[in-house]
């Protein structure tokens, strides 16, 4: 006997449902007794039973219909079913088992066959069942440790992209360094000679002047010599050339600067960085990808600065940012110009518009990059910012590079990185980043 079951019986014959009664009250089960399968079904509205021990034939529903809808009930398909019928032929047991029923026992019974057969059945569903929770358990807990390992794989992703960013950079800025470095030494040897020439040449001509006043008449060979050098023109022209290698040096000098500024790296703590400069390096670097092709017109710029304090930043990683960005634009236009006449693209110019404001309500910088290209579909626009997710061909593109810009903008700056598309039209990001 099982503590805490109970068993409904169905009988509409009186005299079974107190002989059956009697039988399992005096070894100790619970049971409840009706006459139809109608108050079956009702009584099975409000109580629960553990086994149901139920008569085939009835008037009215019969035990065939009365476990059928048994058995169509969620609440109560689990019950198990024993057939006490005095139909013993195959077609009957045969349509008994297929409506869900679990057992059959033949009238007339022995006491001990319903003993046995109850406590088995009985048994079975507390088996069952705690077979059930355990699988419950089992698949709670699996869930629990689903959750955690997808939780750290995450964490490994941003890890990874993290990584990723830092060699990437560190890289960079190894390889600028160096460059800017051996640019620096013949600069510098360049700009120091130009600053002494013009002194010499300073004192070269007024030594000549000097001669020219002392020795008015130097001689019929060598009047004809200054007249066909022209050296008053030279003098002059000298000095104009003295003054173009000093710009081109001041240019190189401000390229090196750029570059280093671009590829800084960053220290363990945000300090104060213009983003204006940042942007400025970032330009710089990808101007010969703005050039003209023999596929497509030069690229249009339009830099539209407002007045934008200091920010505390990673100043390395935003750069990252904007290198991301405006190189994404630059390579969108370039998949246009391999399928687009250059006639058409001269009508309608390619243009990346970069323009920052300080939003002083939300105590905000913001920096927009837009681009009058393509633009995206609202399925493209969902994925740009999930891993290894690109639009580029095979080998142009890791699909790392927004997922990047989104993690230093918003989990490392705390800032927003936000996009607007629309195909046809173009493409804006909005990068807003707390001044504090």
């Amino acid at each position: 006997m099982l503590d805490n079951s109970k068993v409904l019986i169905v009988d509409d014959i009186p005299a079974n449902l107190e002989v059956i009664t009697e039988t399992l009250s005096s070894h100790g089960y619970t049971t409840a007794a009706v006459t139809s399968g109608e108050r079956a079904l009702q009584w099975l509205e409000n109580y629960k039973a553990n086994l149901i021990l139920l008569d085939v034939q009835m008037p009215g529903m019969d035990g065939f219909e009365t476990c059928r809808r048994i058995k169509e009930n969620a609440s109560t398909t689990d019950i198990p079913v024993i057939f006490i019928t005095a139909l013993s032929n195959i077609d009957s047991i045969a349509k008994g088992f297929s409506l869900g029923a679990v057992d059959y026992i033949s009238k007339p019974f022995q006491d001990s066959e319903l003993l046995a057969r109850v406590n088995t059945h009985l048994r079975l569903q507390q088996l069952n069942q705690s077979l059930e929770e355990q699988v419950a358990k089992r698949t709670s807990e699996l869930e629990a440790t689903m959750m955690q390992l997808q939780e750290a794989l995450s964490q490994l992703k941003s890890s990874q992209l993290q990584l990723i960013q830092q060699e990437k950079m560190s890289a960079l800025g190894n390889l600028v360094a160096g460059v800017a470095h051996e640019i620096n030494n013949p600069l510098g040897f360049v700009r120091g000679n130009v600053k002494e020439f013009n002194h010499a040449l300073q004192d070269v001509i007024s030594c000549l002047n000097g001669y020219r006043k002392n020795c008015p008449e130097p001689g019929g060979e060598l009047e004809e010599l200054l007249e066909e050098v022209d050296i008053d023109f030279i003098l002059k022209d000298l000095f104009k050339m003295l003054d173009s290698m000093q710009v081109g040096c001041d240019r190189i000098r401000s390229i090196s600067n750029s570059l280093r500024s671009f590829s800084r790296a960053d220290t363990e703590s945000k300090l104060k960085a213009d983003l204006h400069e940042g942007l400025d390096s970032t330009l710089l670097i990808l101007k010969y990808r703005l050039k003209a092709t023999s596929l497509r017109p030069e690229i249009e710029i339009i830099q539209d600065y407002g007045n934008l304090p200091k920010i505390d930043c990673f100043p390395g990683q935003l750069n990252q940012v904007f290198m991301n960005l405006l190189a994404n634009a630059v390579d969108m236009f370039d998949e246009i110009a391999e399928c687009t006449a250059y006639e058409n693209l001269l009508s309608t110019p390619q243009r990346i518009t970069v323009k920052t404001q300080f939003l002083e309500q939300d105590k905000v910088a913001e920096i927009c990059i837009a681009d009058n290209g393509k633009g995206m579909s609202e399925e493209v626009l969902t994925k740009i910012f999930d891993r290894q997710f690109t639009t580029k061909a095979v080998g142009k593109g890791t699909g790392l590079g927004l997922a990047i810009a989104r993690q230093i903008v918003i989990d490392t700056h705390g800032g927003e990185l936000k996009v607007q598309s629309e195909v046809g039209k173009g493409t804006e990001f909005h990068i807003r980043l707390p001044i504090d």
